[in-house]
């Protein structure tokens, strides 16, 4: 892998990880598109992964602070404030996707990673995106999330495990449902991501230890600063701009990419 390709799948990781745009789907397409590219390797996912990981936690510091102090009181007072019970949502809507992935992990590596499926679950899941946002009431923010929004959320967080999804898709879609405003609705995904991320990641470099193979350590440091500076970036244009325009650019360019993946790899399982 040379300097080129490791700012390209950096840029493309910090973008898809937190875009509602499906990550997995890009990783696919982009080696078709480019000759000559490689596999990044283990260690390069675990870089890239730190990157986004600081950047949310960076953007987020001062609410991850209040949310940590607030939730570690509650455990010894047993009263909570709005910032303790998003911490216990963030932590609770987690769950899902661990049980989902320690008992599905096999059966979606070995079924659910063609590009059929991934296409098929980029459009699906991208016009189910659509009418969330249009029908959505739209009047909560994310210190109002009870035990019901959590569930619903935690486990479309679970459903991302299905390649083409995208977890950020998925819970922004679940949220604007259960009628949260798209900014909320894009808050408390960014907030989910983190432990997710963090398990994630935790995951690859465990299989990375294993593989014990050699590190470019100046790729890596490139994956990781490009990883978060773009998706730092990202997140916050995000919130900027989304109560103005809405999910409809993310659902088209969806729709466009699924047509895309059937054209390069027809519908074949």
């Amino acid at each position: 892998m040379d300097i080129l390709q490791a700012f390209a799948l950096a840029i493309l990781q910090g973008l898809t990880e937190f875009l509602p745009i499906s990550s997995s789907a890009h990783l696919i397409l982009l080696p078709q598109i480019v000759d000559g590219w490689v596999d990044q390797g283990l260690a390069f996912d675990v870089a890239v992964h730190l990157g986004t990981l600081s950047a949310v936690m960076i953007y987020f510091r001062s609410e991850i602070v209040s949310m940590s102090t607030d939730w570690v009181a509650s455990l010894t007072t047993r009263q909570h404030t709005p910032n303790s019970r998003l911490a216990w949502a963030v932590l609770l809507g987690t769950i899902p996707v661990g049980l989902a992935g320690l008992f599905f992990k096999d059966f979606i590596e070995v079924y659910l990673r063609s590009p059929t499926v991934i296409a098929i679950a980029t459009v699906f899941f991208g016009l189910l995106l659509w009418w969330a946002d249009v029908t959505g009431k739209r009047h909560r923010d994310e210190y109002t999330i009870g035990l019901i929004d959590v569930i619903v959320i935690g486990c479309a967080q679970a459903l991302a495990l299905i390649p083409g999804t995208s977890r950020s898709g998925a819970t922004i879609t679940a949220a604007l449902l259960m009628g949260m405003t798209r900014e909320a609705s894009a808050r408390f995904s960014f907030l989910l991501s983190i432990p997710v991320i963090i398990l994630s990641g935790g995951l690859i470099a465990l299989d990375l230890v294993k593989q014990a193979a050699p590190v470019e350590w100046g790729l890596m440091i490139i994956g990781t600063v490009v990883a978060g500076v773009t998706a730092y970036l990202c997140i916050h244009l995000l919130l900027q701009l989304l109560e103005k325009m809405g999910m409809f650019p993310f659902v088209l360019y969806r729709l466009v990419l699924g047509a895309v993946l059937f054209y390069l790899f027809g519908f074949s399982l």
